[in-house]
């Protein structure tokens, strides 16, 4: 099926007599008749549901419609994208080992790859996406475990090269791990090009309404971790929590996602709630409407901006002239999406002054919604970096994120312009 129509029909499929609509499973447990049924399920032995943290039917549904929209085998819901982009990683990563991240990416998760899971003994390096593949290739180590980078980033709007970066993670044996959640996979699949693994932060486009917070992983089933089992020994070696199950042996290309579930959803929570995934589902069904709305939108006050005297850049991929232009549409040709970045000329109070004087475009900690929103990252978000670090991460201190919504891009205009014009 078209992307248009897996929007609609996917995930849910009603037999003769149930309901049309995707019903909630409001419940943390489910009853069985025999000790032994439920047996089975602790085993890993047979499939079914018996408490929501691990698995609970309305969470599959919506996660396997998003499955279906990227092309993968498998996909776990999440609480957060946050905690998406923690378990990708965790999954197959360990205290004393290594990984590659592009530095372009939300501070937010800079912050939980170079602090958080540092104390837990995981290195995760920065590296400039920009740089040639074999000034890349000097950073793997014995035990890089992983790649990762945004397929757009954010607040920078940089594209990632995927296929560069899945060549270089696949030439030393370990996966490529993309956050897609900009693009969506309207725009973007990079399972396509190469990636391995794609997370999201489902709370931004994929909900479009700033109804809930969630996360999502989804597996391409591609990559062969048993090539590469010294590496991977959580896949690939038995399991003393499960019986001595090997997960890439019983379960084969849904071996990631089983052990993403059956370990780190057991063990550590970070599950979505039934209504939240309802309401991702209801987001789901106008995402293909809504995104070339927004990049619409974005390319009009892109164009506006570029014509302020005000402004001393304008970073989106859409416009011909930006410098990432050609990658996006080599990746998304049919748009990008519905942020860009910008900086007024001045210092960051500025930056600051003029998006105090917006009037319906709201300063807001979110982004990829309908309604249009803007940030000043160096203000809120990345509050935490200092000025080197902000500029290694392709922030500047003047950098402005807005996100377009769907309203009608002549009163996003109109607003920013009055905003100039005090």
């Amino acid at each position: 099926m078209k992307l248009d129509t897996i929007c609609i029909q996917g995930g849910w499929k009603p037999l003769n007599g149930e309901p049309r609509q995707l019903p909630i499973y409001q419940s943390t447990t489910w009853r069985y008749a025999t000790s032994e049924e439920m047996g089975k399920l602790f085993d890993l032995e047979a499939p079914g549901y018996f408490y929501t943290r691990l698995q609970n039917p309305t969470n599959d549904v919506v996660a396997d419609k998003i499955r279906e929209l990227e092309g993968g085998v498998g996909a776990v819901l999440t609480s957060s994208g946050q905690a998406a982009n923690f378990y990708a990683l965790f999954n197959i990563a360990q205290a004393g080992d290594h990984v590659l991240s592009a530095a372009s990416i939300y501070g937010g998760t800079s912050n939980l790859f170079t602090v958080t899971m540092r104390k837990m003994g995981i290195e995760v390096e920065l590296v400039d996406q920009s740089l040639p593949e074999e000034e890349l290739a000097k950073r793997f180590r014995p035990n890089t475990k992983a790649v990762f980078g945004e397929t757009l980033s954010n607040p920078g709007v940089r594209v990632l090269d995927i296929e560069k970066f899945a060549r270089l993670a696949h030439a030393h044996g370990v996966p490529l791990i993309v956050d897609n959640t900009f693009p969506t996979p309207i725009h973007c699949r990079p399972f396509e090009w190469g990636a391995d693994i794609v997370t999201h932060s489902t709370t931004k486009y994929m909900d479009g309404h700033a109804c809930q917070t969630g996360g999502v992983v989804v597996d391409s089933g591609n990559f062969d971790w048993d090539a590469h089992a010294e590496k991977f020994p959580g896949l690939t070696t038995p399991d003393d929590s499960y019986h001595g199950i090997v997960y890439t042996k019983k379960f084969g290309k849904m071996g990631y996602t089983t052990k993403l579930v059956a370990q780190l959803m057991r063990d550590l929570g970070a599950q979505a709630s039934p209504f939240s995934a309802f309401l991702l589902n209801l987001g789901l069904e106008t995402l293909h409407l809504r995104m070339p709305r927004h990049c619409e939108n974005a390319l009009a006050v892109a164009k506006f901006l570029k014509s302020r005297p005000e402004v001393e850049w304008v970073n989106y991929p859409g416009l011909p002239d930006d410098k990432d232009h050609a990658l996006a549409q080599k990746y998304m040709p049919d748009g990008t999406c519905g942020v860009l970045a910008f900086a007024v000329k001045g210092t960051r109070e500025d930056a600051g002054r003029f998006i105090d004087r917006l009037r319906f475009v709201s300063i807001e900690t979110h982004v990829a919604d309908s309604r249009t929103c803007v940030l000043h990252p160096a203000s809120h978000t990345h509050r935490q970096l200092s000025s080197e670090q902000l500029r290694a991460a392709g922030v500047p201190e003047g950098l402005i994120r807005l996100s377009c919504g769907i309203e009608a891009a002549e009163d996003i205009v109109a607003d920013l312009e009055q905003a100039f014009g005090k």
